[in-house]
């Protein structure tokens, strides 16, 4: 009989305490169906035979660990409301004759309930919904689909024994806080508040830094490489000022507004402003939380999104023609008319095969090197600069030296140069010098600046390109090829061209020219190295890396945006509850039912869109690091970005102003009952 007592009470203190029990359980199911899923697919057979699927599976890797961890950190953070709104009860059971012991007991069937209920309903949605979720991602990477509907068990006990692993360490936590808790404490639990902190403007001000210090940052670096090193500790920083400014701002925040006798002696806002003075711990962290999980979703879907939409992009910038030849000759010699009649026959002949003719060529001849940039001087000896960190690499440029023929070749000028002088292009604009030198070569006085920078196959887009015209190309390279190892230039042939045909004509054609250069390579012909690609090559890959992106940003984004709602909901709620008695009090001193309405609606406008304002305040300060680090991935397209940057935030504020509509009504239930 005893036995089958704290089941009863177990499953009755859930039934009466759904409010709070309900969302958790549906937290808990939508945990384990998210992690289902992505593990679901990471086991997929077809991942690994996709083109690009040893990518996908590392996203899709990923993405299962994030959400696994995610899962213990949220799922311990949503327990917490449960412990604390649960502590009164504990404590009259206690009073009642049950000791810490017969609690805890309860407390284990409560686990295993909601565990169980969690677990099953969670695998049944997973199972469900993996297959429309293969389908989708099918779908995005615009792959065949195929119907059959499997099971992997494997998944399923991974998936079990982690959320099993996650409640059973929830339990031990619950345990340990009931075990340090006196009767005494948990009966007036209910009404323990903070005391009223004083406001800490030294909290304030390292906030203030740490902002300040990643925002300048985000809008200084201007190299992609950097960007993508400093990305995280500026991710960081932005953490730690946010909840340190909504800690010491919400404090300061009161302090104002209760030494405006006009504001704070309002029906409005007397209960709200009070009643938040003696939770400033809880209330600045919960929004903070709010902030950035909330910024965390419009990155994700910002910079997925404009790599999704604007794959075309990214390909047309890797390949400005269907199919593109970069070769690395041998010494100057091989860079000569014969050889590259010779490879050029070789790529018709490939073509006609096919029964394509290549058109719209592009060719050229440069010497290409990399360096560290000083002033007018390129260091391409790397061994010789020393305290250059990952940071620092704004200073690194991809330098290429054409010669003059070839420059008025190209572009139909008919420049005239004297020996010791050259014509410059850059991708960067600013540079100022009037001369340039480039490692052991001669230095050179620039005569004119192209301003615009018009070749294509040279702009490496992570490193800015500057490319010199010089009129004596063989002597003036000489230097620079006789370097040792990785520091010596490389003489570079392109050769790009269009065709007709399909993608699958593209490639073939693709294959056929990269065998035929194969065999010259091996055979000690001119070419030292190569490089042959094609748009339709690419697009697989490219789709199938991209869409996994934007994918799991689908998945990870739900998950995210699932917890805002849950934070939000849990605050209104356990606000409610210790607002309650406040609200009867000025109930019956004549506030009514409308008042109460204003009052929290006055609440939403001075705190609640507060982090939904810093969440977009994050954002268009890191726009600048999106970007350049898009630029990593080929994407150049500004507009693109700050048009999907805007609807994202956009989608999300609406979302946002509709979660907090619905939940505050929760709150007014409560409090008006009162």
């Amino acid at each position: 009989m005893i036995k089958k007592l704290y089941p009863k009470l177990a499953f009755t203190s859930m039934r009466k305490n759904k409010k709070l029990y309900l969302p958790y359980i549906l937290t808990c199911i939508g945990m384990v169906m998210m992690f289902y899923i992505v593990a679901f697919l990471y086991d997929c057979s077809w991942v690994q035979e996709v083109r690009g699927g040893a990518l996908l599976r590392t996203i899709l890797s990923l993405g299962r660990g994030v959400i696994g961890v995610f899962s213990l950190i949220f799922l311990f953070y949503t327990s917490a409301f449960l412990s604390r709104r649960r502590k009164m009860e504990f404590g009259l059971y206690n009073i009642l004759g049950m000791d810490k012991g017969n609690i805890a007991r309860v407390l284990f069937w409560e686990t295993v309930m909601t565990g169980g209920i969690s677990l099953a309903a969670g695998l049944a949605a997973g199972i469900l919904l993996s297959k429309f979720a293969e389908l989708g991602l099918l779908n995005l990477l615009h792959r065949p689909v195929t119907y059959a509907l499997t099971v992997p068990l494997d998944v399923v006990a991974l998936t079990a024994a982690l959320f099993a692993l996650i409640d059973l360490l929830i339990f031990l936590n619950t345990l340990r806080q009931l075990r340090i808790t006196n009767t005494i404490d948990l009966l007036h639990s209910e009404h323990a508040g903070e005391k009223p902190p004083k406001a800490n403007w030294l909290v304030a001000l390292l906030g203030v830094a740490a902002l300040g210090w990643a925002y300048y940052t985000a809008l200084s670096i201007d190299n992609p490489i950097s960007a993508f090193v400093m990305f995280f500790l500026a991710v960081l920083m932005v953490i730690v000022g946010t909840y340190l400014l909504f800690v010491a701002g919400s404090v300061a925040i009161c302090k104002i507004l209760q030494k405006n006798k006009r504001y704070y002696y309002n029906p409005r806002h007397f209960v709200f402003v009070s009643s938040m003075s003696y939770r400033m711990k809880r209330n600045g962290a919960g929004l903070a939380s709010i902030c950035i999980l909330s910024t965390m979703v419009l990155v994700m879907f910002s910079a997925t999104t404009c790599l999704y939409v604007g794959e075309e992009d990214i390909i047309r910038n890797r390949y400005p023609r269907n199919s593109t030849m970069t070769l690395e000759m041998k010494d100057l010699a091989s860079m000569g008319a014969e050889q590259a009649a010779e490879l050029k026959n070789l790529a018709a002949k490939a073509a006609a095969e096919s029964q394509a003719e290549p058109e719209n060529i592009l060719e050229y001849r440069a010497a290409g090197i990399a360096g560290f940039l000083t002033d007018a001087y390129v260091e391409t000896d790397v061994s010789a600069v020393s305290g250059v960190s990952l940071s620092d690499y704004s200073q690194v440029y991809q330098i290429y030296i054409m010669s003059l023929e070839e420059y008025n070749r190209l572009t139909g000028e008919k420049e005239a140069l004297s020996p010791g002088e050259t014509l410059l292009c850059t991708t960067e604009s600013g540079y100022d010098q009037d001369t340039i030198r480039v490692g052991d070569a001669k230095e050179l006085v620039i005569t004119k600046v192209i301003p615009k920078f018009c070749f294509e196959g040279m702009d490496a887009q992570v490193f800015p390109t500057i490319v010199i015209c010089v009129p004596d190309f063989a002597e003036y390279v000489t230097p620079l090829l006789e370097s040792d190892g990785e520091d010596a230039a490389a003489l570079m042939w392109y050769y790009a061209f269009d065709l007709e045909g399909d993608d699958p004509t593209h490639m073939e054609i693709t294959n056929r020219i990269k065998a035929s250069l194969q065999t010259l390579k091996e055979d000690g012909e001119a070419v030292a190295d190569f490089q042959c690609g094609c748009g339709a090559e690419s697009r697989s890959s490219l789709y199938t890396m991209n869409g996994g992106l934007f994918f799991l940003a689908i998945l990870l984004g739900t998950v995210f945006l699932a917890a805002t709602v849950i934070i939000i909901y849990y605050k209104q709620i356990s606000e409610g509850f210790e607002d309650q008695s406040r609200f009867g009090i000025m109930q019956k001193v004549g506030m009514t039912r409308k008042d109460i309405r204003k009052n929290i609606n006055s609440q939403m406008l001075t705190v609640f869109f507060l982090p939904i304002l810093a969440a977009g305040l994050h954002l268009v300060f890191a726009f600048p690091f999106l970007y350049k680090i898009l630029l990593m991935f080929g994407m150049n397209n500004r507009p693109l970005l700050v048009l999907a940057t805007a609807i994202s935030f956009g989608v999300f504020a609406l979302f946002y102003s509709l979660v907090y509509r619905i939940t505050s009504n929760a709150y007014y239930d409560i409090v008006s009952n009162s």
